[in-house]
């Protein structure tokens, strides 16, 4: 189905996984439309419950393919980033499912906007995050201008992007970059740890809390006080709501269903 993605689909979770291994998942065009088929048809299948985001081999994702790109010598920049990048951001930051990155290696450039733009991050200690864009004469994009700031604050923020500085998985983790820094050889269980509960959870609750979060960014107390409420009555319809409740007068673990 895809050329240059791994996809698979086991007990709710959804793997998404760059193939490019021999050169470190750098972004070609067709790699990024290829992921945002794969996005849509996590956010359609009611089937998937969670989706981890990952690279092949040794990296995470190195950014655009710069060999690719100089044989376009005339490509515009914005339509590049309209039609290739902002609907991977879009589609990550608007799934109604929770999106957690498996962050194996490197993430570099639009890579590191990609981690960045996932719900949760999970960053092996050889992990490396690097706003690249300054070291080739670019300027942030792929959305790392909005999440860089609101994660770190400004300073922070602009050092890192103007020296296009390498940080580590641990650094990430102590700065609010990633969620959680692990060996390396223990990814996998704290991803699946992550999985196993989101999997289960429900996830018509998540996908709203997901929407309000990110509309508070842009919003006043008022207004969020308006939309709590009027999310609460969408969610007090649910059938993991009613499950829930059951669950708790009749003593026991709920099922939810994710609806």
């Amino acid at each position: 189905m895809y050329e240059f993605l791994k996809y698979n689909l086991e007990a709710g979770v959804a793997t998404i996984t760059l193939n490019r291994p021999d050169v470190y998942n750098a972004l070609n065009n067709e790699i990024t439309f290829e992921l945002q088929a794969a996005l849509k048809e996590c956010k359609k299948n009611e089937e998937v419950r969670v989706v981890v985001l990952t690279g092949e081999g040794k990296a995470f994702c190195s950014g655009q393919d710069l060999k690719a790109a100089s044989k376009e010598p005339n490509r515009s920049f914005s339509e590049s980033i309209h039609t290739r990048y902002n609907p991977i951001i879009q589609a990550i930051r608007n799934l109604p499912k929770p999106v957690v990155c498996r962050l194996n290696g490197v993430a570099a450039g639009a890579g590191c906007s990609f981690a960045l733009a996932c719900d949760l991050v999970v960053a092996a200690e050889s992990a490396k995050l690097i706003e690249v864009f300054v070291n080739i004469g670019l300027v942030l994009d792929s959305g790392s201008s909005y999440f860089l700031p609101r994660l770190v604050g400004s300073s922070k923020a602009f050092e890192l992007a103007t020296m296009g500085s390498r940080v580590s998985g641990k650094e990430a983790e102590a700065l609010g970059l990633v969620n959680k820094c692990v060996a390396d050889d223990q990814l996998d269980d704290a991803v699946k740890a992550y999985t196993d509960y989101y999997a289960k959870a429900p996830t018509k609750a998540i996908g709203m809390m997901k929407k309000m979060l990110n509309k508070s960014q842009g919003a006043s107390l008022t207004e969020m006080l308006e939309y709590e409420a009027h999310m609460q009555d969408i969610a007090g319809a649910s059938h993991d709501y009613k499950e829930g409740v059951n669950a708790f007068l009749e003593k026991r673990k709920p099922e939810f269903l994710g609806k």
